[in-house]
């Protein structure tokens, strides 16, 4: 994929967050928990866990989670400075947010000239949404719905991916590439290992929203960072959160 050949404002930055489908593994059905018990002890083969220990685990199965929140972003460029949007679909019921999300990606990126672009989205975000999508009953938009489709054709961009130089060896987390690159963290208040606390204990989408939308400003400017440009001031970003 030719990067310098994507207009920035054709690149939709994209970050979910993620929890287990229920707070406990205690509230889960008799077949769920049996699925779960299997899943858990194949992902700690050579260890001796109760299945039960481990379910924080589980918001990253899209089988076994849901998504909390969806942050999305795009930049603007007028006269040569960058602003950043932003806009979160954030709701305890899933289907919800979803819904939102598909209404603004079928209105803005349905055309093949369209990018969704997250750090790792290909491999977590990405899936884990048109998963859900599914399991919710709903259509799975155009872009999303690769089945088929040869890699080319595909339109999804990863910074993590992009960073890797062909290395298929490590994963780089979003957090080192901001501090490598001298890029404000969105680690500063919670991580990816905090949310499940925060929504059910503290019961704080708001929070989940934020630290989301500082994921995909992040992500954006690791993007411009990696394609030679300047980067968005963090004063020019702008968020609705819904």
């Amino acid at each position: 994929m030719n990067y310098s050949q994507i207009k920035l404002e054709n690149i939709l930055f994209l970050d979910i967050e993620t929890v287990p489908g229920v707070a406990d593994y205690t509230q889960m059905s008799e077949g769920m928990q049996h699925l779960w018990d299997k899943k858990a002890l194949a992902l700690h083969r050579n260890e001796e866990v109760n299945p039960a220990d481990v379910f924080q685990e589980a918001g990253i199965y899209a089988e076994f989670g849901k998504i909390v929140c969806i942050s999305v972003g795009f930049i603007r460029e007028i006269n040569g400075v960058k602003n950043f949007y932003s806009k979160s679909f954030a709701d305890d019921d899933e289907k919800t947010l979803l819904t939102g999300f598909i209404n603004l990606i079928n209105a803005n990126y349905s055309t093949v000239d369209k990018f969704l672009c997250g750090h790792n989205a290909k491999e977590f975000d990405i899936p884990y949404i048109a998963r859900r999508i599914l399991i919710n009953g709903l259509a799975l938009p155009d872009v999303l719905n690769v089945a088929g489709k040869k890699p080319w054709e595909v339109n999804f961009i990863d910074t993590m991916e992009m960073w890797k130089f062909g290395d298929y060896k490590s994963y780089t987390s979003l957090n080192l590439l901001t501090h490598i690159f001298g890029i404000p963290t969105p680690k500063d208040d919670i991580d990816g290992s905090q949310v499940a606390h925060v929504y059910y204990e503290e019961h704080d989408l708001k929070r989940i929203a934020i630290y989301c939308e500082k994921d995909i400003l992040a992500t954006a400017q690791v993007y411009l960072k990696l394609t030679g440009k300047t980067l968005i001031d963090q004063d020019n970003n702008v968020t609705h959160r819904d």
